[in-house]
């Protein structure tokens, strides 16, 4: 057996990586953000000492849960809006919250950006909590709030609707999302239609 090339030890490294992030994603849901680097080992499988190395403290691995939440939201936010055909701003809006959720569905740390942002980072240490608001508000918000064209609350009503459905999907365990129904709840929610 060959010893391991530089290329696929950076690789396994990258998995292994990734691996822990979405096991601490988890791992928020299933302590209300109270877990600890013990918990994420068992939840990725792995022994205490493999994601130590990685990440010495949970403080740490909160903030790469995020960054790469926000990475992909923000992401999935551009490629939207670079494909999204115009139309009326109801209709985007619709397809927005469609794209929010199957976002979601399949990542949960994009996920974790919302649902903290509902929470308004209360579970950030408080030098970080402002920055996490700011980078939501500018990057991800404020696009939303210029497409749904309305002065009042209907964007937070909507964001309510999708994140409390999705939280439901995580909590629950189901698995599958029901997007077409969820995203019409979301706009019932902005219209004000019941």
């Amino acid at each position: 057996m060959c010893p391991r090339t530089k290329e696929q030890n950076e690789l396994i490294r990258m998995q292994r990586r990734e691996q822990i992030l979405d096991a601490a994603a988890r791992a928020y849901f299933r302590t209300g953000g109270g877990f600890d680097i013990r918990d994420v080992a068992r939840e990725a499988e792995l022994g205490y000492g493999t994601v130590y190395h990685y990440y010495p403290n949970r403080h740490l691995l909160i903030e790469d849960v995020l960054e790469s939440g926000f990475e992909r939201c923000e992401q999935t936010q551009a490629e939207w809006a670079n494909t999204s055909g115009g139309g009326s701003d109801d209709k985007q809006l619709l397809t927005y919250g469609k794209t929010l959720l199957r976002l979601w569905q399949s990542d949960v740390r994009a996920y974790l950006v919302y649902k903290m942002a509902s929470e308004h980072y209360a579970g950030l240490p408080e030098k970080d909590r402002h920055a996490a608001k700011r980078r939501f508000m500018d990057r991800l918000y404020a696009p939303l709030q210029s497409i749904a064209h309305r002065e009042d609350d209907s964007v937070d009503l909507m964001l309510a609707v999708l994140v409390s459905c999705c939280g439901l999907h995580y909590y629950a365990g189901t698995s599958e999302l029901d997007v077409d129904r969820i995203a019409s709840l979301a706009m019932q929610a902005i219209m004000k239609e019941f």
